[in-house]
């Protein structure tokens, strides 16, 4: 089997790392749009409390939908390629995000707040000065859960013509290529492990403040 493996490498290292890259890629596209999508998300249920059971309900209702029967049900609208998996990983990207920032942004202490208005703050300054970098440590959390889930499920992309490290995968299941599978698993393993291990070290650069 070591054998297999580093002949596989040796005849098809660019191929490979064409696939790693674009696994990436479409991992990070899906993961900055679900984050752009799911912060202002998260704001607004708190800000206006009525969204937030039915945002919480209809995003929890995808999430529980497999990945790939998002990508199916996606074929007859889009086609097939980058971007109908792109779509399937943020709608499965935001729910995590979304509950993170709704729960860190609702859960500062309310003495908190009442000092900051007691200051002369106004509403907009107690936002961005006191809400938000009391709930980066939640909405870190959230992307870093969202980041690995995209990265675990963009594997399923190749079904649909997407490319990434699932071709490799799909490809030792039909050919019953276990050195192929071992590959392609094992690299999606290592880049989800990578990945939050990126995030946790971000989320101490950015967040000296927790230590003070």
């Amino acid at each position: 089997m070591l054998s297999q493996l580093i002949e596989y490498f040796h005849n098809n290292s660019g191929r490979f790392f064409q696939m790693l890259t674009g696994h990436i890629r479409i991992s990070a596209c899906a993961l900055a749009i679900a984050a752009l999508i799911a912060v202002p998300a998260g704001f607004l249920c708190v800000r206006f409390h009525k969204l937030h059971q039915p945002a919480t309900m209809f995003f929890g209702f995808l999430r529980i939908i497999p990945s790939l029967a998002i990508l199916l049900l996606m074929l007859p609208i889009i086609g097939t390629g980058a971007m109908p998996a792109t779509i399937a990983l943020v709608l499965l990207a935001i729910p995590p995000i979304l509950e993170n920032t709704a729960a860190g942004l609702d859960g500062v202490a309310p003495f908190l707040l009442e000092t900051a208005e007691g200051l002369g703050m106004s509403p907009r300054q107690v936002w961005a000065n006191v809400r938000f970098p009391l709930a980066l440590p939640l909405i870190f959390t959230g992307i870093k859960t969202a980041a690995v889930e995209i990265i675990a499920s963009a594997a399923l992309a190749a079904r649909i013509g997407a490319g990434g490290l699932g071709d490799l995968i799909f490809t030792g299941i039909g050919l019953f290529r276990t050195d192929l599978l071992l590959i392609g698993g094992g690299s999606v393993a290592l880049l989800s492990l990578s990945t939050g291990f990126f995030f946790s070290l971000l989320e101490k650069i950015c967040l000296k403040y927790k230590r003070i």
